[in-house]
């Protein structure tokens, strides 16, 4: 039996979180030190506009927001982080722990949430699984 790598298992993780809910753009994962580990669809070296969430400096900026929301949660005494839901005019990014890295979600406007949610926290699971955190 061939042994697949973690490269291999994150990207199947994250082409299944796309197809698992309507309205999914991109999904990212990144390490707490803000690197970026797998995204789907993958970047474009050439174009890449097109999918923002795989820049290095999406990774750092996800990284950073999660450091801070745990660390005001901890202040403030209202346990672990759940997850971090940021929305603007036209998206919701939703990112969620994932043991040492967290898994960083950019969706519709209009996307139904709940559907996205639940598949992004098994997914956060899958992935902290797979990096063995």
């Amino acid at each position: 039996m061939v042994q697949e790598t973690r490269e291999v298992r994150l990207e199947r993780a994250l082409k299944e979180l796309n197809g698992a809910a309507e309205g999914i753009k991109a999904a990212v994962v990144v390490n707490n030190d803000g690197l970026l580990v797998s995204a789907y669809p993958p970047g474009d070296e050439d174009n890449p506009h097109q999918n923002p969430t795989s820049s290095p400096q999406v990774a750092a900026m996800s990284a950073t927001l999660i450091g801070l929301a745990e660390r005001t949660l901890g202040r403030l005494q209202q346990g672990e982080l759940e997850r971090l839901l940021m929305e603007g005019e036209d998206g919701v990014m939703v990112v969620y722990p994932a043991g040492r890295a967290s898994l960083a979600v950019l969706c519709e406007k209009d996307a139904r949430l709940a559907y996205i949610l639940g598949a992004t926290k098994k997914a956060a699971g899958e992935v902290a699984q797979i990096l063995g955190y």
